[in-house]
């Protein structure tokens, strides 16, 4: 079985790769833009949703798709009560983003979906984040690394934000950016996995 990555997140990579899932990466690019009605989890689902989807069928009409390949899409969002918080534009976003979660808890939900032949299998997975408050100083030192301008919710709990989380509930992983444990799980409920 061949599973493909839909995304070219190094993160999700690495993740994988730390788990012993083998894959090939593939990724989609598509718009990410949430519709007026849906609800964090939504976009998140859908998202995913449409980069397995995309992949499965550019490659379908390409040259058709082994029976043995899976896809693997996934979406990360960054959520405070319903705004949800996506890559920052520039450093003022970045800047708007990290005030906005400074002493507060905010959630972290990735859409997970895993297409086959016979199946179309969509989960999340939703993380509480708790987040110190922030300096101005440090909310402007931070954003000047750069460290913020390619994440979800202007940082990466992995990185030098890892100094203001105080607490999280749920997985860890999931915050970084793929539930690594539910991912085993749907492997293993289609058969894909020991």
């Amino acid at each position: 079985m061949t599973l493909v990555l839909a995304s070219a997140s190094p993160r999700r990579q690495e993740l994988l790769r730390n788990a012993g899932i083998e894959f090939v990466v593939q990724p989609a690019n598509i718009p990410e833009i949430r519709l007026l009605s849906e609800s964090p989890k939504e976009f998140a689902e859908r998202m995913a949703r449409e980069k397995a989807s995309t992949i499965w069928n550019d490659a379908g009409s390409a040259h058709p798709l082994q029976r043995a390949q899976k896809v693997l899409g996934a979406d990360t969002v960054v959520a405070i009560e319903d705004q949800v918080l996506g890559k920052p534009r520039d450093s003022e976003d970045a800047v708007r983003m990290l005030r906005l979660l400074s002493g507060r808890k905010h959630f972290v939900i990735t859409g997970v979906c895993l297409l086959g032949d016979e199946f179309e299998d969509v989960r999340s997975e939703t993380t509480h984040v708790y987040f110190s408050e922030l300096s101005e100083p440090e909310i402007r030192s931070y954003v000047d690394s750069g460290e913020p301008m390619d994440k979800a919710g202007a940082y990466a709990i992995q990185g030098l934000a890892s100094r203001w989380i105080s607490k999280i509930e749920g997985d860890y992983n999931n915050v970084v950016g793929l539930p690594v444990d539910l991912v085993l799980r749907m492997l293993r409920e289609h058969g894909l996995a020991g």
